[in-house]
Parts: structure tokens; C-alpha cells; sequence
């Protein structure tokens, strides 16, 4: 009993500037800033002027990891694997040269910019995925530092806020059509509350294909997350072989069953469950609020588990890889909807 006690100020406090994060989100009268990006912030303002923090840590911890896990399990139920694919499969070509971007490019970016590897890649699957999503999913497969998932989710949502605005405008100005703004609207930019403003900003039509598309994308959290835990199992038995370590021990401390991220297996049980069988819509869409409001209480604890000072050690680099991978992006899918005859001028 005074064990669960010991969890109970670390989850009330994380609910708590959860709600709070998710008001303040509501009050914009379009999407300028995530409630996830809110509570992270908030948490780590708490966590500078808050002296005493051992009361919480039992709390913290399990709303970071247990909580984030589930929540990303019953994101699974908002997706339809048969429905995304069929609207998604023209915007197929455009992801697959996105994500070579992304983690091709991210990682000679990330090492010419002395970034460790963690951080470079939470940035580019942030990029190339789903913003805070892919974030989220990935971290606990890779042990990532809450500094990294902090700096990654900030690197990411700075620029969703720009392209907010910039997307129709230059969309407008290449007299691109719904579908050919819809498709690049939902590769290229990350956050998904984000695709969904910066689409419906163009026109109805455009939105629903960007929100489409970005689903589509969503499902390569899947094999990403499954190729991350793999190597960093790869990692880490070469880690304790060169300490010379024992294979029994080896074996007793990283385990492939230990490593794998089977909270991923649940997201894809769930999403096959909600393209098999018929569930109401309101209980999809109930679920889906119920997810992201897990997220954004799991980032409120990151946030509380987080240090500016911390921060400040890793300088602007994080940013300026997020602003190349971004960039980058933007012209990649511009391009290849270009050669396919998606985009004419």
C-alpha cells in the first residue's frame, strides 16, 4: 500500500499540469502550440523552482514510462490500416523519400554537429513521422535520456508553428491543387494537430487529405521503433563485450526479450482491431482524446524529470539539425510530387 502512495504525487502533479496545458491549448483560436509542448515546458519551469523533488520521483517515473507506453497503445484504436492506406497510397512515394531524408540525412547532420545519436534520431523520427508521437514511441525502445526527448520535441514543434502559416501561403502561390497540397502538407509537416490546421488552412478537401496522409505516416512508427530497439540491443551487447563481461550476464542484463518494445505490438493490435471490426466513431474518437491526454500528462513528467540547465549544455545544435531536417523535408516532398505530375506549373 505505501508503495502505490509513493506514485500518487508524481501522477496527480503530471495530471494536474496536464489539464492545465490542455486549457491553455484550447484558448488559441487555431493550433500554434501543442498541449504535450505546453505541459513539457510547464513541467520543467516546476521542476527549476521546486527544491524538493524526491516525494515525486516515484510518480514521475511511472506516468513517463508505464503511462507514454499505454498511451501510444490506445493510439493504435484512431487509425484504420485498410482506410489509410487506400487514401494514402499516392503520398507513398513521397514518405519513402521523407524518411530516407530524415534518418539518411539526419545522421551526417547529427555527426557533423557532434549531436549524440539518440538526440539525432528522436529529432529526425519527430521530423519524418509524427512530431511528438514518434517521439514518444521511440524513446523508450532507445533508453533516451529526458533531456533528449525535451530537446527533440522542441527542436520539432518550433518549426510546425512556422509552416502553420507559411504552408497556404506558398501553396497559393504554386496554384497547388487540394490533393497536391493535402499530400505535402501531410509528409511535411510534423505534429499531426499540425498537418490538420495547416490543411484545413488551405481548404476543406486539402485538410482531409494531409490528415489521411499523416495517418499513413503514423504506421511507420511500427518498423522504426522495432529497427531501434534492435540496435540498440546491437549496442549494448557490444557495449558489455568489450567490458569483457560473462554471456550469462550478458544475457541476465540485455536480453532481446528485455530490449524489444512490445507496447508496439499492442499499438498494432490495436489498430488491426479497429480496421476489423466496426467501432462506433464516438468511441474511437473518445479513445483517441483519452490517448493524447495520457501523452501530454506522460510529457508533463518528462518535463518535471528535466532541467534547463541540462538543456543549455547541448547549445543550439539540436535546433539547427531540427531546422535542416525540416527544411530539408519541405523541398524533398515538393520535389518528388513534382516528378510524379502531382504539382504543375
Amino acid at each position: 500500500m505505501k508503495k502505490i502512495l509513493n506514485f500518487i504525487p508524481g501522477i496527480a502533479l503530471s495530471v494536474v499540469i496536464a489539464a492545465v496545458s490542455v486549457f491553455i491549448e484550447g484558448l488559441f483560436p487555431i493550433h500554434i502550440i501543442g498541449g504535450a509542448v505546453i505541459a513539457l515546458f510547464i513541467g520543467m519551469i516546476i521542476n527549476h523552482f521546486l527544491k524538493e523533488t524526491k516525494f515525486l520521483e516515484s510518480g514521475v517515473k511511472f506516468t513517463s514510462k508505464k503511462i507514454l507506453k499505454f498511451a501510444i497503445i490506445l493510439l493504435g484504436l484512431s487509425l484504420n490500416i485498410k482506410t489509410v492506406l487506400n487514401v494514402g497510397k499516392l503520398s507513398l512515394a513521397v514518405m519513402v523519400f521523407t524518411l530516407l531524408t530524415c534518418f539518411g540525412g539526419g545522421y551526417f547532420i547529427g555527426k557533423a554537429l557532434g549531436l549524440n545519436w539518440k538526440l539525432s534520431n528522436l529529432i529526425s523520427a519527430g521530423t519524418g513521422i509524427c512530431g511528438g508521437s514518434a517521439i514518444a514511441a521511440i524513446a523508450p525502445a532507445i533508453d533516451a535520456d529526458d533531456n533528449d526527448i525535451a530537446y527533440a520535441m522542441s527542436a520539432t514543434f518550433i518549426f510546425d508553428m512556422a509552416m502553420i502559416v507559411l504552408f497556404p501561403i506558398m501553396g497559393r502561390a504554386m496554384g497547388m491543387t487540394d490533393q497536391a497540397f493535402g499530400i505535402w502538407a501531410g509528409t511535411a509537416v510534423n505534429d499531426t494537430s499540425s498537418v490538420v490546421a495547416t490543411g484545413y488552412a488551405y481548404s476543406e478537401a486539402a485538410g482531409d487529405f494531409a490528415t489521411m496522409v499523416k495517418l499513413t505516416r503514423t504506421l511507420a512508427i511500427i518498423p522504426t521503433v522495432i529497427t531501434f530497439a534492435l540496435v540498440q540491443l546491437n549496442l549494448k551487447r557490444k557495449e558489455f563485450k568489450a567490458m569483457q563481461t560473462e554471456s550469462a550476464d550478458l544475457k541476465m542484463h540485455f536480453s532481446f526479450k528485455k530490449v524489444f518494445p512490445w507496447f508496439i505490438l499492442g499499438f498494432l493490435a490495436t489498430a488491426i482491431v479497429s480496421s476489423v471490426f466496426s467501432i462506433p466513431s464516438e468511441i474511437i474518437s473518445h479513445t483517441k482524446e483519452f490517448s493524447k491526454f495520457l501523452m501530454v500528462c506522460a510529457l508533463a513528467a518528462i518535463g518535471l524529470n528535466t532541467s534547463f540547465s541540462s538543456m543549455k549544455k547541448a547549445g543550439i545544435r539540436p535546433m539547427i539539425h531540427g531546422f535542416i531536417i525540416s527544411a530539408l523535408v519541405v523541398i524533398v516532398a515538393l520535389l518528388v510530387e513534382i516528378c510524379m505530375g502531382i504539382v504543375k506549373f
